[in-house]
């Protein structure tokens, strides 16, 4: 039996067509000395780990178990471990070891993605360079530390799907009973306008309202959920990272596109692929076209408690990353990625372009007073 068979290939089609209307980036990672992916100075918190491990600082603690260096992992990189959510899909670069007895754990924050199978080789990592966008490394499940930096990873990831920019893809893939893709019974890519009844292939997850239409599945009971450091897949993480993965890209495109039109005297943010991508990532920040939850998600979570109470908060206690999930994510109405190092990191003309317009189309007086607060200078 295949997972989501009813999906047909002309919507796919549909979807993947009308998904992005801007032009592909022009040139290629390493072509414009403006970019130069492969070669600039990172940042990034992966490259820090590494970094501060190879100048002598505190070791990563290693588990004899199936987990090895994850829980060190995700602490030094101060990733919950109630963000973990599970896919079988045989996706990825590790995929013959996933499958529904044996998922892929994802754990997140805003700066990185850390994916776990048991018994596979690696740890992957992604991480989001706040100029760079995101690097894609590896670290070896043995004593060596030995972290790598594979190209192959970019295959898939930089493409139409990811803006064209080395990104992060959120994927609902129909598959087989064991987990093989099957893209020609459809296939999405995910984001927070997607609605419901297209995630999620491919995906376990706990905690869902049942009226909600979707396509994934309870966790298989022939699962070892002890080789996970959670026995869940939560809902209210997958909705938070159908976001984020999106707004990631944006971040990336707005910022390689202003980057390049700097450097080229030709910085014009009211017209053209510059004005259009910023008018996508304006949007897309204000939650325009969200897809709206039919019936409220199932209580309340350990990922949803922690996310929730992890911003910044303004005088009166307010925050962008307070979650709704009654009938749309979040309470306020701009995303709490205004926050990360990818917007600060922005060409100063591109973030004040940005702010620009997204005050001339922020309607919601409670979400303005809370970025004045957040965002001291913003205007």
């Amino acid at each position: 039996m295949r997972i989501g068979a009813a999906v047909t290939v002309w919507t796919l089609m549909l979807v993947a067509v009308t998904a992005q209307s801007h032009s592909p980036f022009p040139g290629t990672l390493d072509q414009h000395p403006a970019i130069d992916y492969r070669a600039a100075t990172l940042s990034d918190v992966v490259t820090r780990l590494h970094e501060d491990l190879t100048e002598g600082g505190a070791p990563l603690a290693f588990d004899a178990g199936p987990q090895g260096y994850l829980r060190a992992v995700l602490a030094r990189l101060h990733v919950p471990v109630e963000s973990q959510v599970l896919l079988f899909s045989k996706t990825g670069i590790q995929h013959p070891f996933t499958g529904p007895e044996n998922p892929r754990a994802l754990y997140f924050n805003d700066r990185v993605v850390v994916g776990y199978i048991p018994g596979a080789p690696l740890i992957e990592m992604a991480a989001h360079d706040p100029k760079q966008g995101v690097i894609f490394q590896t670290l070896k499940q043995d004593a060596t530390v030995t972290f790598a930096r594979p190209d192959r990873c970019l295959g898939c990831h930089v493409s139409s799907n990811s803006l064209d920019v080395p990104g992060i893809l959120v994927r609902s893939m129909s598959t087989a009973d064991d987990g093989r893709p099957m893209p020609q019974d459809g296939s999405f890519i995910i984001d927070h306008r997607s609605p419901l009844e297209q995630r999620w292939a491919g995906w376990f997850l706990t905690g869902a309202a049942a009226s909600v239409q979707h396509l994934g599945k309870p966790i298989d009971p022939r699962v070892d959920l002890s080789l996970y450091p959670q026995p869940t897949s939560d809902v209210a993480a997958l909705l938070v990272f159908d976001h984020q993965g999106h707004a990631i890209n944006l971040l990336t495109r707005l910022g390689w596109e202003a980057r390049v039109a700097g450097a080229e005297n030709r910085a014009d943010f009211s017209k053209g692929d510059l004005g259009d991508i910023l008018n996508e990532a304006v949007d897309y920040f204000l939650f325009t076209g969200e897809a709206k939850l039919a019936s409220p998600v199932n209580g309340r979570s350990a990922f949803a408690d922690g996310f929730s109470a992890s911003g910044k908060r303004d005088r009166k206690g307010r925050s962008l990353r307070e979650l709704d999930l009654q009938s749309r994510l979040f309470k306020y109405r701009c995303s709490y990625m205004i926050e990360s190092p990818a917007f600060d990191a922005l060409p100063a003309e591109a973030r004040a372009a940005f702010l620009a317009r997204l005050r001339t189309r922020l309607t919601d007086r409670d979400t303005i007073e809370i970025l004045d607060d957040i965002k001291a200078g913003w205007r």
